[in-house]
């Protein structure tokens, strides 16, 4: 469950789509004071309130991945950047945060929003600062772009904006990849951002690599997506695209039927891009539904010299090539049985380009 989360002087405020309020995750946050507010998104387009975001004493930012499920975060691989002290990026916050609570009470979006919920940075006045001793420019954008009043940068521009400034390399990183806008009687393909990195490749020669996660809810029609998308690469010169399946489920693919069942499932639930100039750290997955009908935030970082390694660049890059080359890494047979006596006969392969700890959950701090 995504949830936002901001720390009033006595108690914590927390924020839930309508349609989760039954879970006992949120009941003791109740049983000691917090204040939990309901968003009924189901009113406005029937989507899901994904924004994964803390605000602390109005000091401090966590954006990211990870919600408040126990088992989520202990089962699955989060990642998410910490700002410290940085008041300027908690004002912007707050005011999605405030968006969301303004709508409480209400069955429709308003005509025109409070001047005091419009944006205040975006993709062309962006917030200066220093992140770990490096110049920095960062902004925060949401979806869907009905919950973008003035000055607030729609996700799917903040997205366009990171790879169209790539000059050398886009690594993304996400737990589905499908370019798909569904309803209840039809899908249609939805081109946005499939269509962009397409364009990266043929266009401008711009080397990408997709680490998609691969899991028990992984729609088949990615493979076709994949397969289309590398088939552009196929009689062009200088066009870079690799991609990887990351299954941290290995092991349960020959677990009993009770054993799966009972399973909490282990998933690699990034969700990230870095180039050799930008990040960007968001709550949705690279599929149609997230960004036209759920509510989420985003965060991306401009930063020119990448060589400093306590840089946000260098952090995000070195934490998606210590996934590339793992283990877990793989390109995919998805008709191929795995062999269960050799699953745990792994040899970890060879990375010359990244150094890492051993830690798996690893989220990069600002």
């Amino acid at each position: 469950m995504k949830q936002t989360f901001s720390r009033a002087p006595r108690f914590p405020s927390f924020l839930a789509s309508q349609q989760r309020r039954t879970l006992t995750g949120l009941l003791l946050p109740v049983n000691t004071g917090a204040e939990v507010t309901y968003m009924n998104m189901t009113a406005y387009n029937k989507g899901r309130l994904q924004s994964s975001f803390w605000i602390v004493d109005k000091q401090h930012v966590y954006i990211g991945s990870a919600g408040l499920d126990w088992q989520s975060l202990g089962q699955m691989k989060e990642l998410g950047v910490i700002f410290y002290n940085c008041s300027c990026l908690v004002l912007d916050l707050q005011r999605i945060f405030a968006l969301y609570s303004s709508l409480k009470f209400k069955s429709r979006v308003p005509q025109t929003w409070s001047k005091r919920l419009y944006g205040v940075y975006d993709n062309e006045k962006k917030l200066q600062l220093q992140l770990n001793d490096t110049k920095s420019q960062a902004f925060v954008s949401n979806s869907p772009k009905l919950f973008c009043p003035k000055n607030r940068s729609f996700d799917i521009d903040a997205i366009y904006s990171v790879i169209d400034d790539a000059k050398q390399y886009v690594y993304i990183a996400v737990t589905d990849y499908l370019p798909i806008s569904s309803t209840s009687t039809k899908r249609t393909y939805w081109p946005d951002l499939d269509g962009k990195i397409r364009e990266a490749l043929v266009l401008r020669s711009v080397k990408v690599r997709l680490l998609i996660s691969f899991w028990k809810e992984t729609d088949p029609l990615t493979f076709n997506f994949i397969s289309s998308l590398k088939a552009i690469c196929t009689e062009i010169a200088n066009c870079s695209l690799k991609v990887k399946f990351f299954d941290l489920e290995r092991e349960n693919v020959c677990a009993t039927k009770e054993q799966k069942d009972h399973a909490f499932p282990k998933l690699n639930r990034n969700k990230y891009m870095v180039t050799d100039g930008a990040a960007y750290i968001g709550n949705f997955d690279w599929v149609g539904n997230d960004f036209t009908q759920n509510a989420g935030t985003g965060l991306v970082i401009n930063q020119a010299d990448v060589r400093n390694n306590r840089s946000i660049i260098k952090q995000l890059k070195d934490v998606f090539e210590r996934d590339w080359y793992s283990p877990y890494a793989r390109t995919l047979q998805p008709t191929k049985q795995p062999n269960c006596s050799s699953l745990f006969r792994l040899k970890p392969a060879s990375n010359k380009s990244a150094t890492y700890g051993a830690s798996t959950k690893d989220p990069a701090s600002a």
